[in-house]
């Protein structure tokens, strides 16, 4: 059965309520955090929750900012610490914890190089602390951090799992932070959401590239996942676009019936009648946006940010 790609929690929940579908062992908790920033947190508490999801159990974080694509670097630096906020709720307590950042992705190809351009910004501390203590860095960034970046399988021949869980062995963090792009259902949180989960992460699967999972079970440690997604599917935009075109041919007399055959239809008939129609040339396309070069620039600087100042001691925070 075709499935709808998405790495979003929160677009996975708004399937079943557009279903009339209530979700035991799921729950959804929002928050309006700054009149720009809404924050929903959908919390899988059971096994059947999660086999209805198609997620494991945990939680997921959902930021939204529908103004995230400008170039406000006061907007941007709020996104960053309400990023943070969110981090320290799943990071380990205290400050002694050391942190790998994992920036998965392709760095040759621009909407899958956000994990990349994350690491190029970081605050990295490992080797200073090592060498010459934790405070002669200054007045920030005292935790011990590293980061790597393990490429994709192309160019590796190794799964980004073994990578990682070789390098965890050897330095011995206490939490892995994977920073990856993702693919969404809607075009409207195309570079405008962040997701933080305590999952882990499925590198690839948003785009049907299946690698083997970043997470506490594979790795060994814990492991929170942040990503943006920078790809929809095509069939998302023939669906919108559809449903827009139906909204106006329903104010006509004449087409209002074609309108309303469609309208019955729920949303994976939906989905499965345009992956037909554009099958085969087109139903495997996933499409960006023709600024996604400037926009993952700028939203790496913002995790990034988010990242640092999450890892900054506790009273530098006051």
């Amino acid at each position: 059965m075709f499935q709808v790609r998405t790495d979003l929690a929160l677009e996975a929940r708004e399937k079943f309520e557009e279903d009339n579908v209530e979700i035991k062992g799921v729950r959804l908790d929002e928050e309006q955090a700054t009149p720009d920033i809404h924050i929903s947190s959908v919390v899988i508490e059971t096994e059947n929750g999660a086999k209805a999801m198609g997620k494991p159990k945990g939680n997921y974080v959902t930021l939204e900012a529908p103004n995230m694509i400008e170039e406000d670097d006061g907007y941007h630096r709020e996104i960053s610490l309400q990023l943070s906020k969110v981090l320290k709720r799943l990071l380990p307590k205290g400050s002694d914890f050391t942190t790998l950042v994992v920036g998965l992705g392709n760095r040759a190809v621009t909407p899958d190089s956000l994990g990349p351009r994350v690491v190029d910004n970081l605050c990295v501390t490992r080797h200073i602390i090592q060498e010459f203590g934790r405070y002669v860095i200054g007045d920030s960034c005292h935790k011990s951090v590293s980061s790597i970046v393990p490429g994709v399988m192309a160019q590796t021949g190794m799964e980004s799992m073994e990578i990682v869980r070789g390098i965890t062995k050897e330095t011995g963090p206490d939490v892995i932070i994977a920073v990856d792009a993702l693919a969404a259902r809607s075009t409207k949180r195309l570079n405008r959401t962040i997701q933080i989960t305590d999952t882990g992460i499925n590198p690839g699967s948003g785009v049907g590239n299946h690698r083997h999972a970043l997470n506490s079970e594979s790795i060994g440690i814990p492991v929170i996942a942040i990503g943006i997604p920078t790809v929809v599917d095509a069939a998302t935009i023939v669906i919108d676009t559809m449903s827009s075109l139906l909204d106006a041919m329903s104010q006509a007399e004449q087409l209002r019936r074609i309108s309303s055959s469609y309208e019955q239809l729920d949303l994976m008939e939906k989905y499965e009648l345009v992956r037909e129609l554009l099958s085969p040339q087109l139903n495997t396309m996933y499409v960006t946006t023709k600024d996604v070069d400037d926009a993952v620039k700028r939203l790496s600087f913002t995790v990034s940010e988010g990242i640092n100042i999450a890892l900054q001691e506790e009273e530098k925070e006051q």
